[in-house]
């Protein structure tokens, strides 16, 4: 067993010099080592390095982590001189945000990435106006977004959530101007099986982080949220619009099923619908219970099965192909890639009469992952799981391998990356000529910078505020893609204006604020 110390080592090779991390990447890594009974830096030294490629699923990675500590073993000297640079460096002055060392609790991890507290000096955010370019902006409308439209979201997991926004429009917007050439991973199928959600109009991956429980901090108890509207609810306000296909995903819902999109090809049409299941016996009576409620599916040709619960000794799953074969396995195939758990999905068919082939198992995914999505998506359907916005891109890169959804290799957009990138990005307009001459230090500029997040992070608490209570979830994360247009910095058109910034009023997004 490792002791305290040796712990303290392997987490200070791995947020150091050439394997430098994020504490919690590091901590990750430490956590695969650990699996492979690899618990100190003499262990990982003389280990073989295809046990230590295998732990962290990144043969470039293990070689260099080796190398390292291979030179520690070797030279002690070197370890006592990283320790004594890591005091050093500590006793500099940090930013009020800055992150701690070893954060541990879901709290101290939410904590550690507190971002500069929302302004709510209304007359000083209409003075205020920041100089940057769009990729940040897009980071913080989805960061204080997500506090209205998925509440149920910790900070860690809306940084990273709107990173994955901001990544999927930057693709997007590279692939247009011929920047990025060739298909994306989404295109080629790396995010097969993942379920979906929807922030500012962007459907993106994401992994489910099981068991993650957090305290919402005072500050964000004060939002009010309203819920998405369900049958029976009072009338709405006449500036409510609720899109049709969501308000009646709704209305299927409220009898504790989410339903799919149906597909029709060649005459054969395909409907997905999914439910929270606790035991093996709860499995088999919600689908007794769904067939006897339902004379169109009793009448179709195939509905096929897949379910898996946590049991007490590990996963407990089955399926029925319902003359379909390998229709079960496929869809089970789908609930084990995504790590779905208290899940039973069902995948109904009414065969037209042409032999669809392979195309049957690409729809039957496709509606299966519609279902599984909602099912995340829609308020009091299910538990409100805590979310990582999955990278396909670097899943791609890295070949990273699929196992349940809970593997080393599994690359996610991490919080403290989104966070550090968003303290940094929002200054002040370039100073005039007498301005230039008096020289502002790097703690002045930082503390500008971090300012004026907190301003424009109050600003879009006022705006999203303002409709909140009369716009659905839905319609509020629609609306907010075509805000940021309004507001967003202009720069050139074309490759010129790639990464290019500009001034945004914060007076502009006031203004977006609904009128009484």
């Amino acid at each position: 067993m490792a002791s305290q110390k040796d712990l303290q080592d392997l987490l200070r090779v791995l947020t150091t010099g050439r394997n430098k991390l994020p504490m919690l990447g590091a901590m990750g890594r430490v956590k695969a080592l650990q699996g492979a009974d690899l618990r100190s830096i003499e262990s990982i030294a003389s280990a073989d390095l295809e046990t230590i490629s295998t732990a962290l699923s990144d043969p470039k990675a293990a070689k260099s982590l080796q190398t390292t500590c291979k030179g520690l073993v070797k030279d002690p000297s070197k370890k006592r001189t990283a320790d004594s640079t890591l005091s050093s460096t500590s006793k500099r002055t940090k930013s009020a945000y800055e992150l701690n060392s070893e954060p541990q609790t879901p709290q101290e991890i939410e904590g550690a990435l507190a971002l500069p507290q929302p302004s709510q000096d209304e007359e000083q955010i209409e003075k205020t106006v920041i100089y940057t370019n769009r990729a940040p902006l897009v980071l913080a409308f989805a960061v204080q977004l997500l506090k209205y439209t998925m509440p149920e979201q910790p900070l860690s997991s809306r940084l990273s959530l709107a990173q994955a926004v901001v990544s999927v429009n930057s693709r997007s917007k590279a692939q247009s101007l011929g920047i990025e050439k060739g298909r994306s991973a989404e295109e080629l199928g790396w995010g097969q099986g993942q379920p979906k959600v929807k922030v500012m109009g962007r459907e993106i991956s994401v992994l489910k982080r099981s068991g993650y429980e957090w305290k919402r901090e005072k500050d964000e108890e004060n939002i009010d949220v309203v819920e998405s509207p369900s049958v029976g609810a009072e009338e709405k306000s006449q500036d409510t619009k609720i899109d049709p296909v969501v308000e009646e995903g709704l209305k299927r819902a409220t009898d504790g099923w989410t339903v799919s999109a149906s597909v029709t090809s060649k005459k054969s049409t395909f409907v997905a619908r999914a439910i929270s299941i606790k035991s093996p016996s709860q499995a088999r009576s919600e689908v007794q219970k769904l067939l006897g409620a339902n004379t169109d599916l009793r009448e179709a040709s195939h509905n096929i099965t897949a379910w898996r619960v946590a049991g007490d000794y590990g996963v407990i799953e089955d399926s029925n192909d319902d003359g379909e074969s390998g229709g079960g396995r496929h869809i089970l195939g789908l609930l084990q890639s995504s790590d779905a758990l208290d899940v039973l999905l069902v995948v109904t068919r009414w065969y037209g009469g042409i032999m669809l082939g392979v195309d049957r198992w690409r729809i039957m995914s496709q509606v299966s992952r519609d279902a599984l999505s909602q099912r995340l998506r829609v308020t009091g359907v299910i538990g409100q799981e805590a979310l990582w916005g999955l990278d396909l891109e670097a899943m791609k890169s890295i070949d990273a391998p699929v196992t349940g959804g809970t593997a080393v290799g599994m690359p996610i957009y991490r919080p403290e990356g989104a966070r550090s990138y968003i303290l940094k990005a929002f200054a002040s307009p370039p100073a005039g000529e007498d301005e230039k001459k008096k020289k502002k230090t790097g703690v002045t500029l930082e503390r500008e910078k971090e300012n004026n997040l907190g301003l424009l992070l109050g600003a879009l608490d006022m705006l999203f505020n303002s409709w909140v209570e009369h716009l659905s979830r839905d319609e509020l994360d629609r609306k907010a893609w075509g805000w940021y247009v309004q507001v967003r910095p202009e720069v050139d058109g074309g490759v010129a204006g790639w990464g290019g910034k500009g001034n945004v009023k914060l007076a502009d997004i006031l203004d977006l604020r609904r009128k009484a």
